[in-house]
């Protein structure tokens, strides 16, 4: 556990100590093209910041990202050892040695910090991108890794239909529940759903004795299955009227009845 702390915060300076060079290498590039300091100053504040966020990002994954398990470490049985992580590490400090032995003799400081700085990127590039990706590539290749990545895909891919399965053993669990309970209200409901269906066919005298009913109708209804009760014992009521006096006799009162009766809102007065 010490070991993978302690490589964490060596991969926390090689990467800062990178980005160091980087930015040192970009402002003398912008130097030597003719850029006053000012301009120079200005777009390295803008890059600087983007930089800060995906390193940040970067470091948030390294540090707070869980460590490989053993599956990974069966895949990857050279690139997971704590001796190539220390090396992976340490490659930016290796290309900075790199840089400063390959202009011994160099008395100036100009060249000496551009020698270091170009030996840190270029050793980093290579590891990092290259050297890195194509050792992992083949690390899988070989047999024993190969076996378990197929087990570990294939336990995957099970996993995936279990939770698959479940799901679909859930909905259809919630659909027979309501199946069962709009069988359990049509027995219940039927003789309310006849009386609403004749409040609807009610004339202007008796509106509001009919708006009464049907309120104590759908307080039930609602104390009953809450929405999806009302909502079915609505549409028995519907059904029922269309059938005695056909749809073009149909004046929904209903929702406008039951509006404010828990959840139950009247469409036609919804916010749009």
């Amino acid at each position: 556990m010490e070991t993978k702390k302690a490589i964490k915060l060596l991969h926390l300076a090689s990467t800062i100590w990178f980005m160091v060079c980087t930015g040192y290498i970009f402002t003398l590039a912008m130097h030597q093209a003719g850029f006053n300091w000012f301009v120079i100053f200005s777009l390295s504040g803008h890059w600087a910041l983007i930089i800060i966020l995906l390193v940040s990002l970067y470091l948030f994954i390294i540090f707070r990202g869980t460590d490989p398990g053993l599956n990974m470490q069966a895949e990857h049985p050279l690139t997971s050892t704590p001796y190539y992580m220390m090396f992976y590490s340490l490659t930016p400090f290796l290309g900075a040695i790199a840089g400063i032995l390959g202009i011994l003799g160099e008395t100036r400081i100009g060249t000496l910090l551009g020698g270091i700085a170009l030996g840190t990127i270029g050793a980093t590039f290579l590891t990092w991108v290259i050297i890195d990706p194509i050792t992992g590539f083949f690390e899988v290749l070989t047999p024993g890794p190969k076996k378990q990545r197929s087990l570990r895909i294939a336990s995957a891919m099970q996993q995936k239909r279990f939770e698959q399965e479940t799901r679909k053993q859930k909905l259809d669990s919630l659909f027979e529940m309501e199946r069962e309970n709009e069988r359990m209200w049509r027995e219940e409901f039927m003789p309310q759903a006849q009386r609403l269906a004749m409040l609807l066919k009610c004339d202007v005298n008796d509106f509001s004795k009919a708006e009464q009913e049907a309120i104590r109708i759908g307080v039930e209804a609602w104390k009953k299955g809450g929405l999806i009760c009302m909502r079915y014992l609505r549409n028995m009521a519907i059904e029922i009227f269309k059938k005695q006096y056909g749809e073009e006799m149909l004046i929904d009162y209903i929702s406008g009845w039951w509006d404010g009766i828990g959840r139950w809102r009247n469409p036609a007065l919804a916010v749009k």
